[in-house]
């Protein structure tokens, strides 16, 4: 029995049983000062290795330094918006280290640093951000489906392709990431029912970072957990902390094995939280205070696996300032590039609209060209009409 088996067999048929179940602490390995919990996750020992340790340190630190560059950048005006992950890095990192090649990742706009994770060139990540075009990546070269910034409407669309995979027999698992406030959102409650209901290879990872922009999850929900509603569909639900990577790395990779093997789908509630404002339009002082950020901050995932992996001698002074400086650079250089505007084709607005272009639409394409030939030839005049 593994711990995806453990809800459904403790708490079906007995409500009691399940009120117990999830009001129980999230599962963890660490607890918030990086050391090991006394009865608690015993990771798989591949998990432990100093090597896999260590490319989760490095994710965490290019997912910290992706985010701060991101938020700096937003102030400057060369983003339009930006929903800042900061506090979440160890949910971003696992979610896209958990995957094979052949897997599809379903982000919502909160999950730019995990596009960076993936590989994803940063300056494609952030296009949507930009304003500058739809998706900035190609979503089949990089099994990434465009970020959505709609609540929830990705994960129908996740569970769509994941019962597609297992019609056609392929060993794709689509893992569809979500916030808390997604879940009170009908399209949550249509994917996790479709899921269930034909046994699709999907994962949810439910961010829950305890508000949906200034709504508190208690004002979302009455239920104990998000992970419950589990139950309510016929999944596992597991409820891990959200700011321990190696208990989410633990909990994920239980689950896409489960999903690859015909086990189904699983809800995953990652307890974690928010430390930035929900975007820069956000003042977030307004809705809860600082004394709760205060407390969040002591449980900064970055931070607690560098104590860990420094108390066990994995991670050294040196080691920590070379992992630092490659962030560094990777922010100089995204830095670098976003700062320069980009070159934009008004005409580029028409493509892609319909595979076949209306004559409404040849039309408006017509009228901006001819809009732009003019300017131009006033502008080759000096300004002259």
């Amino acid at each position: 029995m593994t711990l995806l088996d453990l809800p459904l067999a403790a708490t079906r048929g007995n409500p009691a049983a399940a009120a117990s179940y999830w009001d129980t602490d999230p599962l963890r390995y660490l607890d918030e000062h990086g050391a090991p919990v006394e009865g608690g996750l015993r990771p798989a020992p591949e998990l432990l290795a100093a090597d896999r340790l260590l490319a989760l340190y490095r994710a965490l630190r290019l997912a910290r330094a992706f985010d701060t560059e991101a938020t700096a950048l937003v102030m400057q005006g060369h983003l339009a918006v930006y929903p800042s992950s900061r506090g979440q890095e160890a949910c971003q990192a696992a979610a896209a280290l958990c995957l094979q090649p052949q897997d599809w990742l379903f982000p919502t706009y909160r999950d730019t640093a995990a596009l960076a994770v993936r590989g994803i060139d940063p300056v494609e990540a952030l296009t949507l951000l930009r304003g500058s075009w739809h998706c900035g990546y190609d979503p089949k070269q990089w099994r990434t489906a465009p970020q959505c910034t709609p609540l929830a409407t990705q994960a129908p669309h996740a569970v769509g392709l994941a019962l597609a995979a297992k019609m056609a027999g392929d060993p794709v698992v689509a893992l569809c990431l979500l916030g808390d406030g997604a879940t009170s959102e009908g399209d949550f409650h249509e994917a996790c029912n479709s899921a269930a209901v034909y046994q699709a290879p999907a994962v949810f990872l439910v961010q829950n970072n305890q508000y949906a922009i200034s709504v508190p999850l208690r004002k979302q929900t009455h239920a104990l957990s998000l992970a419950g509603k589990g139950v309510g569909y016929g999944m596992p639900g597991v409820r891990v902390d959200g700011n321990d990577v190696i208990a989410l790395m633990h909990v994920l990779g239980e689950a896409m094995e489960r999903a690859r093997t015909g086990g189904g789908p699983t809800l995953i509630e990652a307890i974690t939280y928010r430390i930035r404002p929900h975007t820069n339009a956000d003042d977030a002082t307004r809705y809860r205070d600082a004394s709760e950020v205060d407390l969040w901050l002591a449980r900064d995932p970055v931070e607690r696996l560098a104590r860990y992996l420094t108390a066990t001698g994995r991670l050294d002074e040196g080691l920590d300032s070379a992992i630092a400086e490659e962030g560094a650079k990777y922010a100089a250089a995204m830095r670098a590039r976003l700062t320069l505007e980009p070159e934009v084709d008004p005409a580029d607005m028409f493509d892609h609209v319909f595979a076949a272009p209306t004559p409404q639409l040849r039309e408006q394409r017509a009228m901006v060209e001819a809009e732009a030939a003019a300017a131009q030839k006033d502008e080759a005049n000096g300004g002259e009409a």
